[in-house]
């Protein structure tokens, strides 16, 4: 069984949000990718459709989520799941860091109001 240590975690940058990359296909999964997202006070990122499902639990912090058209305030140890087909914006209107674990299935996209279509490296 493959330990990913946290100092072998990978970074990446999106939309002013972090997310730290544990489980991937580089890591050894063979079909589910998990991160860390930390998402910093006063962020809003843009709406986006997923083409998996997605399994987001807040860990620390409060973030305002809309899920196909309906908001709803979540705060740590909620969890939502998003559907496949479903459009997601997520806030975070408070003054502090809110952290997130995201699992789902390799292959994860999402795509923009402008068709833009985004290929997540800590997703595949």
């Amino acid at each position: 069984m493959p330990v990913i240590r946290s100092s072998e975690a990978v970074t990446h940058e999106i939309h002013g949000a972090r997310f730290v990359s544990y489980a991937t296909p580089l890591t050894g999964s063979k079909e589910l990718c998990a991160w860390r997202g930390e998402i910093p006070a006063g962020t809003k990122a843009p709406a986006h459709t997923v083409n998996r499902e997605e399994i987001f639990h807040l860990l620390d912090g409060e973030l305002l989520i809309t899920l196909d058209d309906e908001s709803h305030r979540i705060t740590a140890g909620d969890t939502l799941i998003i559907n496949p087909g479903a459009t997601l914006s997520v806030e975070n209107p408070t003054d502090r860091t809110a952290i997130s674990w995201v699992t789902t299935s390799i292959g994860l996209q999402a795509t923009l109001a402008d068709g833009t279509v985004i290929t997540p490296p800590w997703a595949n």
